[in-house]
């Protein structure tokens, strides 16, 4: 092939150029005449000082492209026969012999996939670029693919319509930019395993199983190109068969936010030891937020179950609605009440709560599940709500099929938290070990002899060996004595048990909370609370919705213990 007739075409490389190129033995043309001699005056009086500069489009092409660090080769036809390949090329790839065709002659090129890219620029005429690959000799070349076209067909056939057309290969060495982001890359990367392993420590490792409820959430951390953010998710058993569950999302990405996550879940649980009504919780929980970061924000649902009210009261800081589904697969949005998000100050939040029948299901998840950058937030709460009511199953097969449902994959470009919530409807043999009893205490100190016979007559009924019916009646009369005593009506002592535990509780409308104290020998009172702390296995109070308080203790059941753990 005559590099001649490609050269003249090359971009930027015109008129004079061609000449030279077609005349490769000649010096420059400032330095001649037109026979081709040099005045002899002039030659004498030429030094390194005055001598010409010659015009750019009086170059060589050969000579430029020879001389210039990047890597060129010059092919032509369908099949990429070699044209050329300058000396920089040569010396990265070893010498070739032109006229052979790009897939034996150039198999760096093959190696790379340029074949294919070399086709695409051949038949469309536009220059094609394919950024930092590695090459055979171990260094990373930017690849430049530029048609060219000779200027006569010279009668060849040209029934593809290309007979006629070539490509330059510019190779660029971008190794150094390479090797940097490589390193940039693989910090980024030591960076997020650090943020998700400090996520995942200070995510519960086992859920917290109550009796009356079965739970299952995962956490599905951002792809390899997003930085790990603060999702979490927690479950308390707060006791008297009662359970906190929390969800929660800081904003911002990397280890600062799991560490500020991990900051406010210590503190959640905390406050929940307290068995605080869910909009106090959160009340604290701005407050510490401010002071953890000024500069973070952190949304958060908090929700309580009782079983005994077979609701769920919660309070959330500017999260996502929890979802709740019921028997007969239902789903109701629970939007309101709702404040700002934890951090910002200033706002008073409130309680609302959401029925949970037996038979019914709820969600709380992070806005990675839901939320797109293309669409509208409230049409992927509606598709989730669409995935929620049509799934059945154990709570960990209806969680999976959430994270399905809504597309979140390893490359997901967001943290997604989700937990599910079943209140399983009990009947059969399985029902026969949850069972509820309730007496109004009224009148005055004749209501403690009342409770002492209910207790013992439900505990028989409930098929309760000796030693632990006798240890019921016993706290019973003495919560009861003690509600007498310092409390105000209403009244009612409350008896239930579960497939692992007894339950004694007792409310009355006085919101002092008794505390544990030592008794001195002349007193008369002030032991009830300390006998109930030593024959139970925990013992706690709280303040009620509306004014009063709730005094509880637990017994364990024998057996129970190999019956813990996710059900």
């Amino acid at each position: 092939m005559n590099f001649t007739r490609w050269s003249a075409r090359l971009p930027g490389i015109t008129g004079t150029q061609r000449r030279a190129a077609a005349r490769p033995d000649l010096a420059t043309v400032g330095d001649r005449r037109a026979d081709g001699t040099v005045p002899a005056a002039r030659a004498e009086q030429l030094t390194d000082e005055t001598a010409p500069v010659p015009a750019v489009d009086e170059l060589p092409a050969r000579e430029v492209l020879d001389r210039v660090p990047a890597l060129v080769a010059l092919v032509h036809g369908p099949d990429h026969r070699v044209a050329y390949v300058n000396d920089a090329y040569a010396a990265a790839f070893g010498a070739r012999t032109p006229g052979g065709s790009a897939r034996e002659a150039l198999p760096e090129l093959r190696e790379l996939g340029l074949l294919p890219l070399l086709d695409q620029v051949q038949r469309s005429g536009r220059p094609r670029t394919l950024k930092s690959r590695k090459a055979p000799d171990g260094r990373s070349y930017t690849f430049t693919c530029t048609p060219v076209a000779e200027p006569e067909n010279d009668g060849r056939d040209d029934r593809d319509g290309h007979g006629g057309r070539g490509v330059l290969v510019f190779a660029t060495d971008v190794t150094d930019h390479a090797d940097a982001a490589e390193r940039l890359r693989a910090s980024e990367r030591r960076q997020r395993e650090t943020a998700v392993t400090l996520q995942r420590s200070l995510l519960p490792q086992v859920l917290e199983q109550p009796d009356d409820l079965r739970i299952a959430a995962t956490y599905q951390p951002g792809g390899t190109e997003a930085a790990v953010g603060g999702d979490w998710y927690d479950v308390i058993t707060l006791g008297g068969g009662r359970t906190a569950l929390v969800i929660g999302d800081v904003m911002g990405r990397g280890v600062r936010a799991a560490a500020v996550m991990g900051q406010l879940r210590t503190a959640v649980r905390a406050y929940a030891r307290m068995d605080l009504p869910p909009h106090e919780v959160l009340q604290l929980l701005d407050g510490l937020a401010a002071d953890i970061d000024a500069n973070q924000i952190a949304t958060c649902a908090y929700a309580v179950h009782d079983p005994n009210e077979g609701r769920l009261v919660y309070a959330s800081a500017g999260h996502l609605p929890i979802l709740v589904r019921d028997e007969n697969g239902t789903v109701l949005r629970a939007d309101e009440p709702t404040g700002p998000p934890l951090g910002t100050g200033g706002w008073v939040h409130a309680s609302g709560s959401v029925p949970l029948s037996p038979g019914s299901m709820a969600v709380l998840y992070t806005d990675g599940l839901v939320e797109r950058r293309d669409e509208d937030l409230d049409e992927g709460i509606a598709a989730l709500e669409h995935a929620l009511a049509g799934a059945t199953g154990s709570p960990q097969v209806v969680c999976d099929r959430l994270v399905r449902s809504a597309g979140v994959q390893a490359d997901h470009d967001d943290d997604v938290a989700v937990m599910v919530l079943q209140h399983p409807a009990r009947t059969g043999p399985d029902g026969e070990l949850f069972r509820n009893a309730a007496l109004e205490l009224l009148g005055g100190v004749e209501a403690a002899p009342r409770a002492r016979a209910f207790a013992s007559g439900v505990l028989t009924s409930w098929r309760f060996p000796p030693d632990l019916h006798d240890l019921g009646v016993l706290a019973a009369s003495e919560l009861v004595a003690n509600s007498l005593q310092h409390g105000t009506p209403p009244m009612r002592l409350r008896l239930r048990r579960t497939d692992r535990r007894l339950i004694v509780e007792v409310t009355d409308g006085d919101d002092h909370l008794p505390r544990r104290r030592r008794a001195e020998p002349g007193d008369e009172s002030g032991r009830g609370i300390a006998i109930v702390a030593t024959i139970a296995t925990s013992w706690g109070s709280r303040r009620t919705p509306g004014g009063g308080k709730a005094v509880w203790c637990e017994f364990t059941l024998p057996g129970a213990a190999g019956r813990r753990g996710p059900r």
